[in-house]
């Protein structure tokens, strides 16, 4: 089994989320079938099907976390290099030719959130960045062209 690495607040939300799934929505989406049975023919019962539907809705996520949650390992940034850029690390960066700043934190590809600058290790970025040091220059390629960012501020949380 390929095991994910992700942070430990990456695994607290999705840990959050399935408890919600399984004590609130499950049971909740269970009262709404049998009020929705309730009002008689099944056949033409519009509130049957939707809360069918959202039952299977629910027991695919459910079935989705538990799968990322057992294959996940949570790696700690702690006793990490701080000095360099590894998994967990908050980075600033500063584009060479404009000078505008990117903030990103390297996380687990199952905690990607590109509007809060949350992006995978796995990912062309985190993979230039890992290892680097501050002060260092990294090319990344994008669908413009060639990017040089200077490695600016590191940053780990814990």
């Amino acid at each position: 089994m390929n095991q994910t690495p992700m942070t430990r607040e990456g695994h607290a939300r999705l840990q959050v989320e399935l408890n919600r799934l399984k004590k609130v929505d499950r049971v909740k989406n269970i009262q709404d079938i049998a009020e929705a049975r309730a009002h008689g023919d099944l056949s033409e019962n519009a509130e049957y099907h939707a809360a069918k539907e959202k039952q299977s809705f629910i027991e695919g996520r459910i079935k989705e976390l538990e799968a990322k949650l057992s294959s996940a390992i949570v790696v700690s940034s702690a006793h990490q290099d701080r000095e360099r850029v590894t998994f967990g690390a908050t980075v600033s960066l500063r584009n060479g030719s404009t000078g505008e700043e990117k903030v990103y934190t390297i996380v687990g590809q199952e905690e990607v959130d590109l509007k809060r600058g949350r992006i995978s290790v796995a990912s062309p970025v985190g993979k230039a960045l890992v290892g680097r040091k501050v002060g260092e220059t990294i090319q990344i390629r994008v669908p413009a062209g060639e990017v040089a960012y200077e490695v600016c501020h590191i940053a780990y949380k814990e």
